[in-house]
């Protein structure tokens, strides 16, 4: 891992709770100025007050909804005014509908809901925070995917989780993972590295029942190695606790 002793700046979009709360931390801890992504300024107020008494006092919120484009330019010129630059952009902010599961049960608005979420505002919010990642000396990008959008994995039935097949979701992460492959192609003649993490399944509210899944800790833990890669770290891969996944 790279050396976080330098000044650095990074965004986590939907970090006012679970496993983007839990990266904000994380990377707070090593000294980096944390830009929490939040809808709600309530919200946002009250993760901040949660992270400094923690003893992070480089933290603050911004309103920034992936579904409003306005809220996004917004983000953008505060950051642009106040810091230069962004070092990192954790995309973590995502939904899982209630109703989404099989093609031949999910209604269409449920589909296009959660792809207006998981992979267009997500792909708004890195196009329009681009120019900020390239003026750091060493952007990364942090996609927050899931072994769901491997379509490896989806046709593997002997993958643990294979039964869990969700339409909407399942496809906004595989279309995420995309993001991730060409974006980094595009990038990569330059220092920025852009990368998917797997939390894996974790007791966060995204699932209604979170019997049995892994403490938020260790699925936060991916990407925070991610954020922090050094020069010679990967680039357009995607990782599940320091394993390469297939896409």
């Amino acid at each position: 891992m790279c050396n976080t002793k330098e000044s650095k700046v990074a965004l986590i979009t939907g970090a006012n709770k679970g496993i983007g709360f839990e990266i904000a931390k994380q990377l707070g801890l090593k000294g980096i100025k944390i830009y929490i992504g939040v809808r709600n300024a309530n919200y946002g107020e009250s993760a901040v007050q949660k992270l400094k008494t923690l003893g992070l006092m480089q933290v603050q919120y911004i309103l920034l909804d992936l579904n409003d484009q306005e809220s996004i330019r917004n983000a953008y010129t505060y950051l642009e005014l106040h810091e230069h630059k962004l070092d990192i952009l954790v995309n973590n902010a995502g939904i899982l509908k209630a109703d989404d599961g099989t093609p031949s049960t999910t209604s269409i608005n449920t589909i296009k809901k959660t792809f207006d979420t998981n992979f267009f505002g997500t792909f708004n919010v890195t196009q329009i925070m681009l120019p900020l990642i390239k003026a750091s000396h060493a952007g990364r990008i942090v996609n927050i995917s899931s072994g769901l959008g491997s379509l490896t994995l989806n046709q593997d039935s002997s993958w643990e989780h294979a039964s869990t097949k969700l339409i909407g979701y399942n496809s906004s992460k595989a279309a995420l993972n995309m993001l991730t492959i060409q974006l980094a192609w595009e990038l990569k003649d330059t220092p920025i590295k852009v990368n998917s993490a797997n939390p894996n399944f974790t007791a966060t509210e995204l699932i209604a029942d979170t019997t049995g899944g892994r403490p938020i800790s260790e699925g936060a833990a991916m990407a925070v190695q991610l954020a922090l890669l050094p020069e010679d770290g990967p680039s357009g891969s995607f990782f599940e606790d320091n394993q390469v996944l297939p896409w």
